[in-house]
């Protein structure tokens, strides 16, 4: 049977294992009867997440937005960017009721996405359905293939 011989890991690793291992070790601190998130992280505000695709005829964003209204979101293009900004505002609390835990967030935000310039940003077109923001910016006719006829 081999020996196993214990390496310890150079500075230079070291150094750069530090800021990952710490992250974990601070995440799993406090693992027992209930799992407790950082103090960092219990002060986090709401951001949207957000997917980008693209298909032949335009670019489409798809931002989740549970618990809102769409009055309470912004959609602006503006020198080629496309910004996305709202509150989502908290609940309010009736008196007497006590928590156990909160893990939703809530607050203003902002994403921004930077558009190709492929795209007609005079034609943006927005639409919320069951907590999803979609916007749809249309390709310009420039930029749609079309087929050439070989002579």
């Amino acid at each position: 049977m081999a020996d196993i011989v214990r390496r310890r890991p150079s500075a230079l690793r070291r150094g750069l294992e530090w800021p990952f291992r710490s992250v974990f070790d601070d995440l799993f601190e406090r693992f027992g009867d209930e799992f407790v998130l950082p103090q960092v992280w219990a002060e986090r505000t709401f951001v949207p997440a957000i997917d980008v695709s693209e298909d032949d005829e335009s670019l489409a964003l798809t931002a989740e937005v549970p618990g809102m209204k769409k009055e309470d979101i912004e959609v602006t293009v503006d020198n080629g960017v496309l910004s996305l900004r709202g509150e989502k505002k908290e609940e309010v609390t009736k008196e007497g009721k006590g928590y156990h835990r909160v893990e939703r967030c809530y607050g203003q935000f902002e994403r921004q996405v930077r558009l190709p310039g492929y795209v007609d940003a005079e034609r943006v077109e927005a639409t919320y359905k069951d907590g999803v923001l979609t916007v749809r910016v249309p390709k310009a006719e420039t930029a749609k293939a079309k087929a050439v006829q070989i002579k």
